[in-house]
């Protein structure tokens, strides 16, 4: 039996978990207890806090996998994540996100780090949401959309992990434009239920790869 503990960033993350991600690795007897950072309740931290938890759980039960749900939107130079600089200086998105989930892991010990599993969502776990304008249209009734030419226009994007994270244009903060008292861990859940986690595997490259990760780990 695989166990992977899932450290995530608020209740969103907390409830996708739960509500997706849990029956699914169940069914290949992986079993996943998920936690919200504990020092911030949720928001993000330094990452020398957040190495502290990760460790801390790493030490309790030598056989747990950790792993890390944290949006890159939020993370900045101060939150002093190892190879920061380094990893800003590729053009990429996805090479920065290498970098520093590469940095994350190298400074965990040695002896600890083969059970860690670092991975940061770009930009922000609610562009997983934006996978289908179905999903949208059978959840919502018409009435209930603020602005549904700004979600078709959202939708344009190919890969949902490149929906930007500009202060008022992330995924959140689009939801919350698309949407009418959008609330965050209920309607988040509920579209991420809908779309179902093999079509945002499909859409978005990133995700996938961290899953595959989580389903081909073991413990020791």
């Amino acid at each position: 039996m695989t166990r992977i503990t899932i450290i995530g960033e608020g209740q969103t993350e907390q409830a996708f978990c739960t509500e997706v991600l849990s029956p699914f690795f169940a069914e290949k007897e992986i079993y996943l207890h998920n936690s919200v950072i504990t020092k911030s309740n949720g928001g993000i931290v330094t990452w020398h806090a957040l190495k502290k938890e990760i460790i801390n759980y790493l030490k309790h039960d030598s056989k747990v996998i950790v792993t890390t749900l944290i949006d890159y939107y939020g993370i900045e130079k101060i939150h002093e994540f190892p190879h920061w600089d380094e990893a800003h200086s590729k053009v990429s998105v996805e090479e920065r996100m290498d970098v520093l989930e590469k940095g994350m892991f190298e400074d965990i010990d040695e002896n600890l780090r083969y059970r860690f599993i670092p991975y940061i969502q770009l930009h922000e776990f609610e562009g997983l949401l934006f996978c289908s304008k179905e999903v949208f249209d059978l959840c919502f009734d018409p009435s209930e959309f603020k602005d549904y030419s700004y979600l078709l226009k959202t939708l344009e994007f190919d890969n949902p992990e490149y929906i930007n994270d500009g202060r008022s244009t992330a995924p959140s903060k689009r939801l919350e434009r698309i949407i009418k008292g959008y609330k965050k861990p209920l309607y988040g859940t509920m579209l991420a239920k809908e779309i179902g986690l093999g079509n945002m595997r499909a859409k978005a490259p990133r995700f996938d790869t961290w899953i595959d990760k989580l389903l081909n780990s073991r413990g020791g």
